[in-house]
């Protein structure tokens, strides 16, 4: 039988019990509550329990009213156990309680955890309040962040959770969403609050236990600000999925999935602003039908031609691209110059100057140095403690449509491949600390700036 424990904590003295306080007090500067009926959606956990314990000791002052909600999902063997709890907590708060007790659906398809916060979140969505108030912190933000990555979502799953929102007709509200956890178990002892432990969190089987368990505590010995770094890219994220809604308008490339979100007439207005902004005249109506029709189906290499570029969809990626050249490209010799034209690649080879960094001079000056296309079975070496690979591995790694890979030139030297564009250098002829070095650069040339897809300008072999 699963089990599940009562956490308990005895009071710290000399603790500063300000945090999670003042935290909340802060958004309801922003927010007025007097009035009001407000309902914290409380699991009995102990983050939960910290936000209903502060909530509860600035009721009086904001001037709301306080009440709370346990949703029974009737999935844990200690499900009634927490509802007992929560109602015990309550009374010690004199706050009243709503227990909700709900069926959980088909999970075909979804998953049980996905089925159980549909169950609750309509649950809530009726619950007798104003407004909710959930116990998210600033882990549960870099969590959701970082899980809605590693499934390669957008704009909008990126942005996180919003500090105000909805849910259904009810606004919600996130106080805590500033806090991190470890401040939460600093206020839930300093006060010698009480919690329920779920077993759940400890499941290995699930995306959120298994991130928590194995791979976070890594990525604390590593980037102990992990936290607040994913949640200052979720609001990065948000405040550019904001204005992409406001103006409609994007640079670079446009995501398919943006244009399948939208209605018809939105998504029209969405393709429409960003061919304008690539400098591209815009199409008919009914071209700019078929467009969409292409851009949004299941086919992984589009071309459609329009206004003498090329719109590719590659990985879910929309790119206005110049149309491949069709001229024949021989090896070139490179001699020391900066600058290096390949009429056939219709582009140009930049060599920078750098110290401790780029291809080592010395080497390149020393032997032969020549430039030549894509023929087949390439290896590269990018890091000297893995072996070398093929770089139609790399390319796919590093995201390099099919379409450009046989456009790029390769730099050898004394029959050594050194560098390819959009890859990095072969790790013999980095440069070493405070020697001279070259920084190579790709230029892609005969098409506007902003329809120029890559600017191939890494050296360290990351995409």
């Amino acid at each position: 039988m699963a089990s599940s424990r009562i956490s308990r904590s005895a009071p710290e003295s000399g603790t500063r019990l300000s945090g999670p306080l003042a935290a909340v007090d802060r958004v309801l500067d922003s927010i007025d509550l007097r009035g009001r009926s407000l309902a914290v959606a409380l699991s009995g956990g102990v983050d939960s329990v910290v936000l209903l314990h502060v909530l509860a000791s600035l009721e009086e002052r904001r001037g709301y009213e306080l009440r709370a909600i346990h949703v029974d999902h009737g999935i844990s063997p200690n499900a009634r156990r927490w509802a007992r709890f929560c109602l015990r907590l309550c009374r010690r708060l004199r706050v009243p309680l709503e227990v909700r007790r709900v069926k959980v659906g088909t999970t075909r398809g979804i998953g049980l955890e996905a089925a159980a916060r549909s169950a609750r979140r309509r649950a809530l969505a009726t619950a007798d309040a104003d407004v909710l108030a959930l116990a998210h912190h600033l882990d549960d933000q870099a969590e959701t962040v970082l899980m809605a990555l590693l499934r390669g979502t957008g704009l909008r799953g990126a942005s996180g959770m919003p500090l105000l929102g909805r849910l259904g007709r009810k606004p919600l509200l996130r106080p805590l969403l500033a806090v991190p956890r470890a401040a939460v178990l600093r206020y839930a002892r300093a006060k010698g609050l009480e919690w329920v432990e779920d077993e759940s969190n400890d499941d290995l089987s699930l995306t959120r236990g298994y991130l928590r368990r194995r791979v976070l505590p890594l990525l604390q010995k590593r980037y102990p600000r992990w936290r607040e770094a994913l949640a200052r890219a979720a609001r990065h994220f948000a405040e550019a999925e904001a204005l992409l809604r406001s103006s409609g308008r994007v640079r670079g490339t446009l995501r398919a999935a943006e244009l399948r979100e939208r209605t018809p007439a939105a998504a029209r207005a969405l393709l429409r602003d960003y061919l304008a902004a690539q400098g591209l005249r815009a199409p008919t109506e009914r071209r700019l039908a078929e467009m969409l029709r292409q851009l949004t189906g299941s086919g992984t290499r589009t071309a459609i031609a329009h206004d003498g570029a090329l719109l590719r969809l590659y990985r879910g990626a929309i790119r206005a691209e110049q149309p491949a050249t069709n001229g024949a490209f021989a090896p070139v010799r490179w001699a020391g110059q900066r600058s290096l034209e390949l009429p056939a690649l219709a582009g140009e080879l930049r060599m920078r100057p750098a110290r401790g960094a780029g291809i080592d001079r010395s080497r390149l000056e020393a032997g032969k140095v020549c430039v030549r296309p894509r023929s087949g079975g390439e290896r590269l070496q990018l890091d000297p403690r893995r072996p070398r690979r093929t770089l139609k591995n790399l390319f796919q790694e590093a995201g390099v449509p099919p379409w450009w890979r046989d456009r790029l030139p390769l730099l050898y030297c004394d029959g050594d491949l050194v560098w390819v564009p959009g890859l990095g250098i072969d790790a013999r002829y980095r440069a070493p600390a405070r020697a001279a070095g070259l920084l190579p650069e790709w230029r892609p040339r005969g098409a506007p700036a902003q329809v120029q897809p890559f600017v191939f300008t890494r050296f360290d072999g990351v995409p």
